[in-house]
């Protein structure tokens, strides 16, 4: 695995190990032990997928405390433009944002460590998102901020936005409650 940092303090593009032959790939996305060694949380409790077309925003989505997470995310299928936001006062970033392409053919993933809102836009016809998290989904607990609030260069003028998506406050509405911790 290659760990490379993002402009964002604890956000991490990590190109995995990748075996390819005339079949296809095969592709390790966690190692347990590898993590641990960066320092990683790896005490997933839950995983999900999300199967979208293309022209689909998702997000931003985050867990506030006490139940805000860790996210290990992956493109199993498709491409994707991966976005956070540093909702963490007293951040370097604090309300910057950073973008990474995950695809199924690059096999690479994308540690978000809490107090980062998280969205992709669907670059291919059809995309597979898994994501991996610290702590269980609670719908009391489950927030977001606006998709098109934050700076982010989006691909598209008129994506495909759920409605609850589209009711979310902007940033600049957004009271954080998310504190930087420096390492």
């Amino acid at each position: 695995m290659q760990i490379k940092k993002t402009k964002i303090p604890g956000c991490f593009n990590i190109n995995l190990y990748k075996l390819e032959d005339d079949r296809g790939a095969f592709v390790k996305t966690f190692h347990e032990e590898h993590f641990k060694q960066f320092g990683f949380k790896t005490n997933f409790v839950e995983e999900y997928y999300s199967y979208s077309i293309q022209r689909v925003i998702r997000g931003l989505h985050f867990q506030i405390p006490p139940m805000d997470h860790t996210k290990l995310v992956y493109c199993a299928y498709g491409e994707l433009m991966d976005a956070v936001v540093d909702l963490r006062i007293g951040s370097p970033t604090y309300r910057s944002y950073e973008v990474v392409e995950l695809n199924s053919k690059k096999g690479n993933l994308l540690y978000i460590p809490p107090g980062l809102a998280h969205g992709f836009a669907v670059l291919s016809k059809e995309a597979v998102v898994v994501y991996n998290v610290t702590s269980v989904y609670s719908s009391e607990y489950d927030k977001g901020i606006l998709w098109n609030s934050a700076g982010i260069p989006w691909p598209y003028k008129e994506p495909i936005v759920s409605e609850r998506d589209k009711m979310f406050k902007s940033l600049d509405e957004f009271d954080s409650p998310f504190i930087f911790k420096a390492d």
